[in-house]
């Protein structure tokens, strides 16, 4: 049963299981840590461990800047490749859907491209622009281009037939069957492409941040590795987590306001 609290928010079942399930693995982290000692500091840190380093991340910084500003580059990066494969990914995607006379032409290529991993195009990303930013923006780029492309393919191919010719038998133009009928039908596939290109585009981000970064979390990471800093690795994973789970509850935010009929 839900409950609001005096702030409006509504708590339920679920969210309240989230919490304990958090707080009971803390507790067993603690444990097994810094109590018996069962798992090494040297394998896993201690919750003192990640504190302190997430405090020197926050205060001091770590591998060429602060968690503010590696945050800050990892969002920059991320935001870049995804909305630009967006852009690109779901008009073409559409087009390849609606007219498949574009299909057959763009098909081919797509599908020749389709097969290469997204980390295989680094190397020649940093042939071509070095290891400024751009480089990464276009391997995030290619990561979530495919899913949007593929997701908004289908969505419009899918789009109820029936409902395509009663509006057609009303004189609904070219115009209006897009905005009337496939856009709507077909949005629920669209944005279910755009959470896949968003978690493409922060599993990207690290691997491209891994090679040649000068700021950005994944900096943090392969800092921290050759470090052997097991404490600031566990901060630098979180903090993407955090990050990542924060820009997916924006999308679902849009996506919730885009399709206004649709429950979740």
């Amino acid at each position: 049963m839900d409950k609001r609290t005096p702030w409006g928010r509504v708590v339920t079942r679920s969210s309240i299981t989230g919490v304990i399930t958090v707080a009971v693995v803390i507790a067993l982290w603690f444990f097994l840590t810094s109590v018996t000692g069962i798992v090494g500091q040297y394998r896993f840190p201690s919750p003192q461990d990640f504190l302190a380093s997430f405090v020197r991340l926050a205060t001091e910084g770590y591998a060429g800047g602060t968690l503010i500003e590696q945050t800050l580059q990892s969002l920059w990066l991320v935001a870049c490749g995804f909305f630009t494969a967006i852009v690109i990914g779901v008009p073409l995607g559409f087009a390849m859907g609606y007219d498949r006379r574009i299909e057959a032409f763009l098909n081919p290529v797509f599908l020749l491209l389709r097969p290469i991993p997204p980390l295989a195009w680094i190397p020649l990303a940093i042939v071509w622009l070095g290891l400024s930013d751009g480089s990464k923006i276009l391997v995030i780029f290619v990561a979530a281009f495919v899913p949007s492309v593929i997701n908004t393919f289908t969505g419009v191919r899918n789009v109820d037939r029936t409902l395509v010719e009663a509006a057609k038998v009303h004189g609904a133009g070219t115009s209006r069957l897009i905005s009337e009928v496939y856009l709507p039908d077909a949005a629920p596939m669209i944005f279910t492409g755009l959470r896949l290109s968003l978690q493409a585009s922060w599993t990207t981000l690290v691997a491209a941040e891994l090679v040649g970064a000068f700021l950005g979390l994944g900096r943090v990471l392969s800092t921290a590795y050759r470090d052997i800093n097991t404490a600031m690795i566990l901060v630098a994973m979180v903090v993407i987590a955090i990050a990542g789970a924060f820009t997916t509850i924006l999308l679902a935010q849009v996506e919730k306001r885009v399709i206004k009929w649709r429950t979740t």
